[in-house]
This record gives structure tokens, C-alpha cells and sequence, in this order.
């Protein structure tokens, strides 16, 4: 009966067999197995040990609940065991072994046993583990599972703590946990700790993390890079300083956001001092913006912790320049990094010629990349003063440039438009219709009061000696000179500024730090007093003896245009290796003949092998402007040089010089003079 329509249709046409049974009577019924579905298999987990089945799960062998993400927590340094809670997964590194398991640090601090009867095979010292607390004991005492998996995600675990600033931090806090987070401007390793200084929104603090004895915490750690601080707060030698439990590298939005944060305030910070300048003059009121800009560069290199290299011109104009920049900055350096900032980031060196020479700059990377190397410090920034804007000082500046060393330049000889490229910033008299009569010790005063006022009183007097000493005829040098009248006479700013050539002279290519601080009077007034007496005594003489020899071997004509031209072979009539070098030497002949003749236009050039030096009065010269036209002309002479306008030296090879200064001649003789 239970035969259908179809089945009787096929048992007609087919004959008597049944095609369920064949014949047999009999039906065999089958049900799926509940276990292994029918596969005939059973698998095991390779992760839990459940028994699963191979072809409806992964091909890893994880049963469907182990392939869900696990969360695995990392507990930070800054983490005690208050911060572990049972049945929850952490990661851990293999501390020791015992007879009876191995030992687990989840942290610095915190520790755990995992038995040996819950591990199959003993890792071995070092090896990371992912752990089960499954018990949290008395006294912090851990029961630790091993768990294996092969999808998890990591989640960082840091102890709640307040996220401070430095500004914030006193001494009132000693003892207490706190949370910084800034930009790493300085690793210094000592014998003990590592030191880093940080810089955050509210200022700079230092944070000790020791390993052991010498060696480098935190090696992933370097200059430049964001960190988020944990520590305790000390105090150090009356400093405050932060033990560090925790340091983190940040990065990706979390760098971002701290290093926007920082950089934000240290602008605000770096912002110099606008000011009325000590007298007044157009020139520097037009200069301005520009000596605002350069003075903020200069403040944020500070805040930064960014060591500062400056360059001289080793003459009066060029060390009094120098010093009131040294004047105003080295006090912020002492403030941000200590006692002992200077030693790290400052260095004052002089350059003999009035441009930054390949000599000097192989010094300047030389020097940068070993405090790099020896103290983590980042490249300098290089000021140059009293030189920087010519031509000549190209080479050394591409060389710079493949550092990434930026430069700034304050300066007044006449300026070749080919270096800016080279300057974060360059103030010249010249940029705005000056010339070299604004001297260069006058624009790095005021620039010095911009970056620090509180000098003003200090450094008002280095423009007057700069003037002096650079025979300056602007009406500024009056000014300056009258500003400091009550204090010296004119006598005694000439006097200075003699001392300071003849000492720079013997110092070489030393900063002279402290003589030239006693020669300024920046020190004991008594001392200052002594010092310039007996070192314008022993100059004055040399100067003496020199022009005895040399005017009695001065050559004199009288140019086409009317001036009368003084040469005087300084190599063969002048005494050599001695105060005052041949520049200088030049310079006094060259006073002595203008006095002899003050109503006429006057040149003079002090020559050596191959060398020249010009000095003119009443000539409307352009010595950049003739350094260039002979270079192109005498082809083989290997003309350079430059200076100012109506001041300065020519350098040629010694087989052309004949040529050379006749070709000079002819060029000065083509001049027009002033009277």
C-alpha cells in the first residue's frame, strides 16, 4: 500500500523486482552520526585540545571558539599587581627555572609561577609566553597557566596616572607617580643612569632610567624622537628629576598631537623681544623684521637643546659681535640644560679670513658629528657673524648642506645674493640700502637684546668698540660712541679694540674665552684696566716698529682719476709672522698716508706672493665688483677674494701676480673718486 503511482508504473513496465528492496523485502534505513557528521573523522584542537572536526573549521586545526581573537594584555613598567586580575591573559618573559616550572615576568615588577605540572615542555630563560592567571595568592603570588594562540590582540595596559608638564612639576611632588609625555632633545650617558632631557609644553626636566652601572637604557631611544614618560619624581642636587619606571616610544596620531603640542608653546616661547634699539637708525629699522626672525631662530635652536656653533671674524668688529651674542644666549642654555649645558651645546671659534673657509667648516662636522656620536646631541645650528655673505663662502656651506646644518648669518660685507639659498636667515646692512659703516657688532648687540634684554646693560658698549675698531664713519658709530661716553672715552674704545686684534692675533684659531671677556671689561674692572694697558703698550710698539720698515718702503702714484696710490710689498718690507700680519699693517701705512694727505682720494695696497690687500679712502670702489670682472678676465690667475666695497683682499697665484696687480690698477685708476 505504501507503493506509489510511479512505482506501479515501473513495476508494470519493469517486471515483478522491486527497485527499493530488488527483491529482497527488505529496506535499509541509516541516520548520520551525530559526532563526526558522516566524515568518518575526528580531529583535535590544536589550541584547547576539544575534538572537532577537521573539514568544518580551519585549516590551522583551532576550533571555532580559539579562532575568535583572544585578548592578550601588556602590562606596562609603571604596572604593580594591583593591575593584574585573574583569568585574564598577559604576556610574559621567561625569568627562571625551578624543579617544580619556570618563573614569568609580566613586567619588571611583577612576577609568577607557572607549575610544571601545566607545561608539557619547559620554555627556556627568555623565551616570551602568553599566560593564564588563574589564581591571584596572598602577597601578590601568581598561579600562571601557559596558553597558546594563534590569533590574539595585544591590548597595552598603563596604570592610571595624571599626565603632567614640567612647569608643573616642584618639589612638593617628591615621591609621587607621574606621567609625562615630550620630545627627547638629549641622551647623556653617565657611569650610573642614562639621562635623557625632555621638553613638553611646560619646559625641559631630565629623567634618569638605569639598567646597570654604564650601561644605555632605553637603546631604541634616541634624540628627536616622542616618548611618554612614568616615573617617580626626585629631587637631585636641588634639581627635580623623574626615576623612570616606564618610557614608551609614541607614534602615528599620538606623535603628532605631542610633538604639535610642543612645537606650539616653543614658538610662543622663542618669540625675541621687540624692542626699541639703543639709538636710533633707519638702517636697522628697515633691518628689522629680519634681525626679529634670525633672533627667534637662534631661541628655539636653545629650546631645543640644539648645540650652537658661532663664527667670527677674528677682529675687533667680529669678537664683539660674537660676545654679545654669547652673552645673551648662554644664559638660556645654562637654564634648559644645567650647569654643564655650555660644555655640551656652545662653541665660540674664530676665522682668520672674513669668510666661512673650508678649514673651518671640516672643524664644525668634524666636531658635530662626534658630540653626535659621543652624546646623542643633535647638528648644530651655525651663526656666523662678521662673515657668511659672500661668494667665498659657498664651498663651506654646501658642505654643511649635505648634513642638513642650517646657518644663519649676520654680517655687513657686501653680500652675494648666491649664499641665501643656503641661510635659514641673514641679516646684512646692504639688503636694505646700507653698507658696511652699520658694523656687525652693532646688529649682533641688538640682536642679542632681542634674544635676552636683560644683557642690554651688559653689551651697549660692543658696538661703539666695533666701530672703532672698524673705522666705521656711519652716523650710528657716533651714536653708539656717545651712548657709552660716560663710561669711556674714545681713547679707551680705540683701546680696546687694538687689544682685542693684538690678543686674536696670538690666540690663533682659539676663542680666547675669558681674556676676551677681561679685555671687554666684562669681568674685574681692575684686571680690565691692567690687561688693556700692558697689551695696547706691547701692540703700540710692534706697530711702531712695523711702520718704521714699511713707509720707508712705500711706493706712491698718482692715478689717472687723481688718486694717489700707496703699494707696499708687506713680504719683503715688513716683518713676517709678527703683530701686526699683514692686513693690519696695511691698514696703519694706509691711516698714516691719509693723514699726510687729507684732502686727496688715497689707496692702498699691501701685497704679498699672492696676496692683496686694499685700503682706500675717497675711491668709489667696488673690490666684490673687481674680484669678479678679473677672475673672468685673467684667465689662469686664480683671482678670489672680496670684502667691502672700498676695503678687502684679492688672492692669485704667485706667477701671475705682476699681472694681476696691474690689471688691478688700471681698474682703480678707471674709478671714480670723491674729491
Amino acid at each position: 500500500m505504501k507503493f506509489s503511482e510511479k512505482d506501479i508504473d515501473s513495476f508494470l513496465k519493469e517486471g515483478a523486482i522491486c527497485e527499493k528492496c530488488k527483491g529482497t523485502g527488505n529496506l535499509e534505513i541509516t541516520l548520520q552520526c551525530k559526532t563526526c557528521e558522516g566524515l568518518g573523522n575526528l580531529y583535535t584542537c590544536k589550541v584547547c585540545g576539544v575534538r572537532i572536526l577537521e573539514l568544518r573549521n580551519t585549516e590551522d586545526g583551532i576550533c571555532d571558539s580559539c579562532s575568535i581573537s583572544k585578548y592578550v594584555y601588556s602590562l606596562d613598567d609603571s604596572c604593580d599587581i594591583k593591575d593584574v586580575e585573574a583569568e585574564k591573559l598577559y604576556h610574559g618573559i621567561v625569568n627562571s627555572k625551578a624543579s617544580f616550572g619556570v618563573f614569568v615576568d609580566l613586567n619588571p615588577h611583577i612576577r609568577g609561577l607557572m607549575h610544571s605540572s601545566n607545561v608539557g615542555t619547559l620554555p627556556e630563560m627568555g623565551d616570551p609566553v602568553i599566560v593564564l592567571v588563574k589564581n591571584i595568592k596572598a602577597g601578590g603570588k601568581l598561579d600562571l597557566i601557559p596558553k597558546n594562540f594563534k590569533k590574539y590582540e595585544t591590548i597595552e595596559i598603563e596604570k592610571e596616572l595624571p599626565l603632567k608638564n614640567s612647569a608643573e612639576i616642584d618639589s612638593s611632588m617628591k615621591g609621587r607617580i607621574i606621567r609625562i609625555e615630550g620630545d627627547v632633545i638629549q641622551v647623556k650617558q653617565t657611569s650610573g643612569p642614562t639621562i635623557f632631557t625632555i621638553n613638553d609644553e611646560g619646559g625641559f626636566i631630565q629623567c634618569a632610567a638605569f639598567e646597570s652601572a654604564g650601561k644605555r637604557s632605553y637603546p631604541h631611544i634616541d634624540v628627536d624622537m616622542i616618548v611618554s614618560i612614568t616615573g617617580e619624581v626626585t629631587l637631585r642636587d636641588e634639581q627635580i628629576q623623574i626615576e623612570v619606571m616606564s618610557m614608551k616610544l609614541l607614534t602615528g596620531k599620538k606623535e603628532t598631537v605631542v610633538r604639535e603640542r610642543v612645537e606650539r608653546v616653543i614658538d610662543e616661547k622663542a618669540s625675541p623681544s621687540d624692542i626699541p634699539f639703543l639709538i636710533k637708525s633707519d638702517i636697522m629699522e628697515k633691518l628689522k623684521p629680519r634681525m626679529l626672525l634670525v633672533a627667534k631662530e637662534i631661541k628655539k635652536a636653545i629650546f631645543h637643546s640644539r648645540p650652537i656653533i658661532l663664527r667670527h671674524h677674528a677682529d675687533a668688529d667680529g669678537i664683539t659681535s660674537a660676545i654679545a651674542i654669547e652673552r645673551a644666549i648662554l644664559p638660556l642654555i645654562t637654564d634648559i640644560g644645567g650647569t654643564d649645558a655650555e660644555y655640551y651645546f656652545y662653541k665660540r671659534a674664530p676665522s682668520k679670513a672674513p669668510f666661512y673657509e673650508l678649514a673651518d667648516v671640516i672643524r664644525d662636522i668634524s666636531f658635530a658629528l662626534e658630540d653626535s656620536s659621543r652624546h646623542g646631541q643633535k647638528l648644530p645650528l651655525v651663526i656666523l657673524v662678521d662673515n657668511g655673505s659672500t661668494e667665498e663662502d659657498v664651498p663651506s656651506m654646501r658642505q654643511a648642506g649635505v648634513y642638513n646644518i642650517d646657518m644663519l648669518v649676520i654680517d655687513h660685507h657686501h653680500p652675494d645674493e648666491i649664499v641665501d639659498q643656503y641661510l635659514i636667515g641673514h641679516v646684512n646692512p646692504a639688503h636694505v640700502g646700507g653698507d658696511f659703516g652699520v658694523t656687525s657688532g652693532m646688529l649682533c648687540t641688538e640682536i642679542a637684546r632681542m634674544i635676552n634684554p636683560k644683557v642690554s646693560d651688559t653689551i651697549k658698549h660692543l658696538p661703539a668698540v666695533s666701530a672703532v675698531g672698524d673705522r666705521s664713519e656711519a652716523p650710528e658709530a657716533a651714536r653708539y660712541i656717545s651712548l657709552v661716553s660716560n663710561h669711556y672715552t674714545l681713547e679707551e674704545l680705540k683701546e680696546m679694540a687694538l687689544a682685542l686684534d693684538y690678543e686674536q692675533f696670538w690666540l690663533k684659531f682659539s676663542s680666547g674665552k675669558g681674556l676676551i671677556d677681561d679685555i671687554l671689561d666684562l669681568g674685574d674692572h681692575i684686571i680690565h684696566n691692567k690687561l688693556i694697558s700692558l697689551l695696547c703698550e706691547q701692540a703700540n710698539i710692534m706697530i711702531q716698529e712695523q711702520l718704521e720698515i714699511c713707509l720707508f718702503n712705500v711706493k706712491s702714484h698718482k692715478l689717472a682719476n687723481g688718486a694717489i696710490m700707496n703699494v707696499i710689498d708687506v713680504e719683503n718690507y715688513a716683518q713676517k709672522f709678527t703683530f701686526p700680519p699683514p692686513g693690519k699693517t696695511s691698514g696703519e701705512v694706509h691711516d698714516i698716508l691719509v693723514k699726510k694727505n687729507p684732502d686727496k682720494a688715497t689707496v692702498t695696497i699691501g701685497y704679498g706672493p699672492d696676496f692683496a690687500v686694499i685700503r682706500s679712502k675717497g675711491v668709489l670702489m667696488n673690490i666684490p665688483r673687481i674680484v669678479r670682472e678679473l677672475r673672468e678676465e685673467m684667465k689662469g690667475a686664480g683671482v678670489s677674494g672680496g670684502g667691502h666695497l672700498v676695503v678687502g683682499s684679492i688672492k692669485f697665484v704667485e706667477g701671475m701676480r705682476a699681472e694681476v696687480l696691474s690689471k688691478l690698477a688700471e681698474k682703480i685708476a678707471s674709478t671714480k673718486v670723491e674729491y
